[in-house]
């Protein structure tokens, strides 16, 4: 791959798709609204070309794919508009694929799956989502299907990371890291699963550089799984942190919704805090090689040093 172009490129997964890219020799094109999220992503990398546009504007998509290689999909936009907008968003992605003749490697959450049962699922787990969000996901995961376009969609827990600002645990290191009250969602005795960031970006290059793994479903695990206990005991110890973490429940989700409209559409998915769904990465393994499983130790304490030094 000489050239790749990355939409979403400001996001948590998107700018650790830019760096490791760019670490890699690859010449990268970061796409986002944000000129100037871009511009501090780029800074001192040659490798990296800055490109302002909007996604729902198929000639900004197909300017900026001009010249790449590779596409890779990370675009995250707010529950209120995924009826109307995420379909849209996919529509035009693909046809600028067709048009360009290009691969593309979208980044997919578990909502698709719905219930899991407790038990960890691999990618042959039937999908049968119960909410809204999870048909969304399964109805633009049958478009990529069906476009004719080499695509391969690949499936992650939650992340947690550096500038993943817009994520559950990176919301509880921000406000610890300003000594305000901290509070984590969901229930702090249920272990659940959580991506790190440069783990995800690296695990999907791997994935896009293998012509068999287009057409696929592919799961990318996290480094097994976390209690919000333990996440709150590693937080206090890295940062001196001495209040209590307060516990966001279904009801609270439930109350802030009747004034707040990505909390109402937030509701329907609390279920992952209750009924965890835990990815297998068998298939990868076997195809690709090992997993990159930062764990939660190091990727925590490596989270809050980068956002600290970001405050400063």
């Amino acid at each position: 791959m000489k050239k790749a172009l990355v939409l979403g490129a400001t996001g948590g997964i998107g700018s650790a798709l830019v760096k490791e890219l760019a670490d890699r020799g690859t010449q990268v094109v970061a796409f986002a609204r944000n000129k100037g999220k871009l511009e501090q992503l780029a800074q001192g990398n040659n490798l990296i070309q800055v490109f302002k546009g909007d996604v729902f504007e198929k000639e900004d998509l197909l300017t900026a794919a001009a010249d790449v290689d590779h596409i890779y999909h990370s675009v995250n936009i707010p529950y209120p508009e995924w009826e109307q907008k995420q379909p849209l968003l996919m529509n035009n992605i693909l046809e600028t694929a067709k048009q360009r003749q290009l691969k593309l490697a979208i980044v997919d959450n578990i909502y698709a799956y719905g219930r899991a049962n407790g038990a960890p699922i691999d990618e042959e787990h039937p999908k049968q989502p119960h909410t809204k969000k999870g048909k969304i996901r399964l109805q633009l995961e049958t478009m990529a299907k069906q476009s004719g376009v080499p695509v391969l969609i690949a499936h992650f827990p939650d992340f947690y990371g550096p500038d993943a600002g817009n994520t559950l645990l990176n919301y509880l290191f921000d406000a610890v890291l300003k000594n305000k009250k901290a509070m984590y969602v969901g229930d702090q005795k249920i272990a659940r699963e959580y991506l790190y960031t440069p783990d995800g970006a690296k695990a999907l290059v791997d994935l896009s550089l293998h012509d068999q793994a287009y057409g696929q479903n592919w799961n990318i695990p996290g480094a097994g799984t976390i209690t919000g206990e333990e996440i709150a005991k590693l937080v206090k110890e890295y940062t001196g942190y001495n209040r209590k973490i307060t516990t966001v429940t279904k009801n609270m989700i439930r109350f802030v919704g009747l004034f707040d409209r990505f909390m109402r559409e937030y509701l329907e998915m609390y279920y992952l805090n209750e009924e965890p769904v835990i990815l297998k990465g068998d298939k990868y393994e076997q195809y690709i090689g090992k997993l990159p499983r930062t764990p939660y130790q190091e990727g925590i304490k490596e989270t809050l040093k980068e956002m600290e030094d970001s405050e400063r």
